[in-house]
């Protein structure tokens, strides 16, 4: 029997860093190093293709325990499970209650009650309630600003009349004056006299948060992962200064704040993020110095109260990447965005429903959403294990280079104030301005959105697919239209590629692009493919062809073939020769399209063949302008 003391591989002697990097600087062949391997971030920090064990030597909070301050490795000290939740819009109370108590049955702990403001009423959370265990699961309930302190002191009474135990109470209600500019450019005066009124409301039920910091706006939006954290502690800051001043303590304040962020699909920079959120939190509501009124063995210096410096993650998964064409595809998305939430040690999640973007989910997708959580906790076991990234070379020098940036940008948010920032549109303008280089990144293909700028379905149509997305205004509030206020971005990631492939599907018309492949084997077949997958995107039929031994006889296939569109596929130096001749063989007939950036293109375009396709493509540009050429409108 093998020495269970010996060391595994130990007859591997170590490797140092600079034997890998000699491998490493080989194996390129003279490409530079720094260009080919290292990528830069949209969140301004570079990422290196590996780390070692020297590169986390000196950050700080490496070595922290889970369930202790500062919080990067979570605030469970064992385990790692949180709420599963899923949303309800009530419209019919009855119905809503009924539809609670079913999707309770099948494994979800945590109901988010999306209830307009003139439903706000005792005999509504009655009925809404009715054999609902309000001590087992987590509640939450988003409504209008106006009536939340009605609804904290409906909800007060009905725990109380039940005689439940109220420091079980886990929940929310979502009152959140500023997310109202950032998304209508509404400002009400004398917000925070409210929110102190809801701080008392909810003073005996010890874990129910009723100020919510709505981050996710940003990440609907398109913001960066840096943009979106240093906001939102930028505004959890703001609602501990304004509560402080006015006088409540800061330990009841804090404990009192839910953070609501959205989840991108960059599967570990998410992981860090919320890691690095934790951290500066802790570090910021430290500040404020809040003591323990109690007995409490995570006591600090001085009787300082770490309880208050937990922060309290709502996750839910981006509508920002969602997508209509291929929705399936979004599926992938938020299953690991929902890994990437779990293993960072969120308290509760919400993934979206894939047919969100184009329709109201139905019992099925509802059902699927529920299951990608299930899925993570019963068959992988994420719930088990506190901070499974932990000690990761890689996933601890991204929590401290997202915690760099984000703590850069509350700084500079700080010196004006984050409530005024908002209020003069500044930070919408900068959230807009990287939603806006993401647009562009995605129609160059700097950026991939599968199914929509890359590997599209070539048979799929969706124009009947597509039913209204909007949930009623919970309450009313209007956009101020006389108000100078910018709001964020409302736009999806794939908004313009989707509305360039609707716009050829309802003009009736099949485009046909038609490849006509010649000369060099490898060649033709590569930019062929790389062709169909270009002019797909705008939901042309695509007729590929394994290759034609005269351009004469390409030209006779694809009219035969009825095209409205001939793509030459060669290679540059064949170029010369053959696209000169096909552009006189197809003069104004059909469309010529030259595959590549030839040499000779110059020469070329004097010759009046104008229209080419290659890596450098803005592909959303190019596809609109050959939908103008094909008078599709």
């Amino acid at each position: 029997m093998n020495n269970m003391n010996e060391k595994l591989f130990s007859e591997f002697p170590p490797v140092s860093t600079e034997k890998w990097m000699e491998k490493i600087v080989a194996d390129l062949k003279g490409a530079d190093f720094e260009k080919k391997l290292v990528w830069k971030t949209n969140e301004g920090f570079s990422v290196k293709p590996f780390y070692r064990k020297e590169d986390i030597e000196n950050l700080p909070v490496t070595d922290a325990i889970p369930g202790e301050f500062p919080y990067v490795r979570g605030t469970k000290k064992e385990g790692n499970d949180w709420f599963v939740r899923q949303d309800i819009e009530v419209e019919d109370v009855k119905t809503a209650n009924q539809k609670a108590i079913d999707i309770l049955n099948k494994g979800i702990t945590s109901l988010g009650f999306i209830l307009p403001k003139d439903k706000v009423s005792k005999e509504t959370i009655e009925n809404l309630l009715s054999e609902i265990l309000s001590e087992h699961i987590e509640i939450n309930f988003t409504t209008c600003n106006s009536v939340s302190v009605k609804l904290i002191q409906i909800l007060v009474e009905y725990f109380k009349e039940r005689n439940y135990d109220l420091t079980k109470i886990k929940g929310s209600v979502n009152l959140d004056y500023i997310g109202k500019i950032l998304t209508k450019g509404v400002v009400k005066d004398e917000w925070i006299q409210t929110m102190i009124e809801a701080l008392r409301a909810s003073s005996e039920l010890r874990y129910f948060k009723v100020f919510a910091v709505n981050a996710f706006l940003f990440n609907n939006a398109g913001s960066f992962i840096t943009q979106e954290l240093g906001y939102a502690l930028a505004w959890g800051n703001e609602l501990m200064q304004r509560l402080t001043e006015a006088g409540i303590d800061p330990t009841f304040a804090a404990k009192r704040i839910k953070f609501n962020f959205g989840i991108s699909s960059n599967y570990f920079l998410e992981i860090a993020k919320f890691r690095a959120a934790r951290w500066l939190w802790a570090e910021i509501v430290k500040a404020y110095k809040p003591k323990c009124d109690h007995d409490c063995p995570n006591e600090g210096a001085d009787h300082e109260c770490r309880c208050a410096a937990k922060m309290n993650i709502f996750a839910q998964t981006s509508t920002f990447n969602q997508t209509v064409y291929d929705a399936h595809v979004n599926l992938l998305r938020t299953q690991t965005e929902a890994m990437s939430a779990t293993i960072a040690g969120v308290d509760s999640l919400l993934v979206t429903p894939f047919d969100e973007s184009f329709k109201l989910s139905d019992d099925f997708s509802e059902r699927i959403a529920r299951n990608q959580q299930l899925l993570l906790k019963e068959e992988c076991h994420f719930d088990q294990v506190a901070d499974p990234a932990g000690g990761s070379y890689y996933i601890e020098t991204l929590t401290q280079s997202i915690a760099k940036e984000a703590w850069k940008l509350f700084l500079e948010t700080e010196e004006k104030g984050f409530y005024a920032s908002v209020a003069d549109g500044s930070v919408q303008i900068a959230v807009n301005a990287s939603a806006e280089s993401r647009f562009k990144a995605l129609a160059q293909r700097r950026e991939i959105l599968l199914g929509t700028n890359q590997f599209p379905n070539l048979t799929e149509t969706a124009a009947g697919t597509i039913q209204t997305t909007a949930y009623e205004d919970v309450c009313g509030c209007q956009s101020d239209s006389s108000a100078s206020i910018s709001v964020l971005n409302k736009k999806r990631l794939g908004d313009e590629f989707e509305t360039l492939r609707l716009t050829t599907e309802h003009s009736g018309k099949k485009v046909k692009a038609f490849m006509l492949t010649i000369g060099n084997l490898a060649m033709r077949l590569a930019r062929s493919q790389f062709s169909s997958n270009f002019l797909a995107c705008a939901g042309y039929q695509i007729i590929d062809n394994l290759g034609f031994e005269t351009v004469e006889q390409g030209v006779e296939a694809a009219r035969k073939a009825g095209a409205d569109i001939i793509v030459l596929c060669s290679s540059d130096d064949e170029y010369a020769t053959f696209a000169p001749k096909a552009h006189q063989l197809i003069g104004d007939k059909e469309i010529l399209i030259v595959a590549g950036a030839p040499a000779c293109m110059e020469e070329l375009k004097a010759q009046g063949i104008t229209n080419y396709i290659n890596v450098r493509s803005n592909v959303l540009a190019t596809l609109q302008e050959l939908n103008v050429k094909l008078g599709i409108k």
